[in-house]
């Protein structure tokens, strides 16, 4: 789920407002953006690339695609997701919130089933500094990202925005950021980018930016536990009142399942370093090394 500057990349519903600031970005940094998809403009030149009208047709003229991308709005995202799945990307960025939760599932059976790897949804996408960027995260601010050898992980694209502004104040820079999304049903979880990074060898050392609410950061503690890089973690919501949704829709909290405590208690307890403000993860990684 690490993006790189080779990967061929689809934007779905290029034409729309937000499909075409980001497409524009996209391509100036140098993401390669190889066609657009929107079936009522299509055999038309959008952002200066080819508009089909479905991702299969594209991948059919382009050759073939390794990443989609979903600006599309919640009712139609399930049949833009089948139609990029069915197409064979190997990886689906779905930035659209508020779907329907029968129509995500759908969505992570179809890329289940064709091996496709779900980033979403309700996620701020993906950024390899100084190769490529998919989504909606500021890649071009150079105070944010910066080639490096950080790998971070975060729920939240602000959060996450934000301990990449403190790492490049402290002087670090990112291998790769993943923004998994803040979605109930996530395709990608932490443990997953975590798995990712520790096979990354550009990457020395990770934070996981978390939230309360669910139990993936529980889960990913499991991980920690057997990875040989230094991890750094932060953990939102630690002031919330106890049984009261906040932020994400995932982020709710069930008697002790999800809670600020346990998630610091188990991630403490597999090795991670567990941090109280963002600002401060850049120093625990100065501390551990990395």
């Amino acid at each position: 789920m690490i993006v790189r500057g080779g990967d061929r990349v689809v934007v779905q519903g290029i034409t729309g407002r937000q499909g075409s600031f980001w497409t524009e970005k996209m391509l100036a940094y140098g993401t390669r953006v190889v066609a657009g998809v929107n079936p009522r403009r299509a055999g038309e030149t959008h952002c200066g690339v080819p508009v089909f009208a479905t991702v299969r047709d594209a991948a059919r003229s382009i050759g073939g695609a390794d990443v989609s991308v979903m600006f599309i709005p919640p009712a139609a995202a399930l049949e833009a997701a089948a139609d990029a799945i069915a197409a064979g990307v190997r990886l689906l960025v779905v930035l659209t919130e508020h779907i329907p939760a029968h129509d995500v599932m759908r969505m992570h059976a179809l890329a289940a089933a064709a091996g496709c790897r779900i980033v979403g949804p309700n996620t701020a996408g993906l950024v390899t500094p100084g190769e490529a960027f998919v989504g909606i995260m500021p890649a071009f601010n150079a105070r944010v990202f910066r080639p490096g050898d950080i790998g971070v992980v975060s729920r939240s694209g602000s959060l996450g925005t934000l301990v990449c502004l403190s790492l490049v104040d402290a002087g670090y820079g990112q291998s790769a950021f993943i923004g998994i999304g803040g979605d109930p049903m996530l395709g990608t979880t932490a443990t997953d980018a975590l798995r990712a990074f520790e096979a990354d060898e550009r990457t020395s050392g990770i934070v996981l930016v978390g939230e309360i609410g669910g139990t993936m950061e529980e889960a990913a503690a499991g991980m920690i536990a057997s990875v040989c890089k230094p991890v750094v973690a932060f953990i939102a919501g630690r002031a919330s009142p106890p049984g009261k949704k906040m932020g994400h829709a995932g982020a709710i909290v069930m008697g002790s399942r999800g809670s600020y405590a346990a998630k610091r208690g188990a991630l403490e307890a597999a090795g991670a370093c567990v941090v109280d403000t963002p600002a401060a993860v850049a120093e625990a990684i100065k501390r551990l090394g990395c």
